[in-house]
């Protein structure tokens, strides 16, 4: 850690982009300690970045960062060995931090989504980003970002539609 870090910086940073991150690392990763694991690596790879401009380009550069330790974890874990678990260990499903109990449905609905969707769709709905500044961050055209907000919204119409039905979103 430089010798030079802002600690009382640092830790409003953490506390104001914690949930966000983690979000958006679970978003991708499924699986919640391996999202807190990512939070931890891209916090301490904010330590030693170098100075942001403004609050808005730390929150732009965090998004990038998480999205990229998460297709780095799904490249690692698709070229690892995986070990079936013994049928006597019983899984217990978390609930995730920054998740809140009544988007719990949506979320795991938006997991089923390609991820490139997935990313944009959560950017654009729930961080509040606009199509511009989604293209800016994930470093493609405006026209991509378009059309896979586009496809996102046909992809989820249909699954959120049904559980709406269903009556699970009351």
């Amino acid at each position: 850690m430089p010798a030079d870090i802002d600690l009382m910086y640092v830790e409003r940073i953490v506390k104001q982009y914690t949930t966000m991150v983690f979000r958006i690392a679970y978003n991708n990763v499924k699986i919640v300690e391996e999202a807190e694991d990512i939070v931890q690596d891209v916090f301490v790879k904010f330590m030693r970045a170098k100075n942001f401009e403004s609050d808005e380009h730390v929150k732009a550069w965090l998004i990038r960062v998480t999205i990229n330790m998460c297709k780095n974890y799904h490249l690692l874990f698709r070229n690892s060995k995986t070990v079936p678990l013994d049928e006597n260990i019983s899984c217990i499903s978390a609930q995730p931090q920054g998740v809140h109990e009544e988007f719990q449905g949506i979320y795991e609905e938006l997991r089923k989504l390609k991820v490139n969707y997935r990313n944009v769709l959560y950017l654009y709905y729930f961080e509040g980003y606009t199509i511009p500044e989604i293209a800016k961050i994930l470093k493609k055209s405006t026209g991509t970002i378009s059309t896979w907000l586009s496809r996102a919204k046909k992809n989820f119409r249909p699954i959120l539609a049904e559980r709406l039905y269903r009556g699970e979103f009351e």
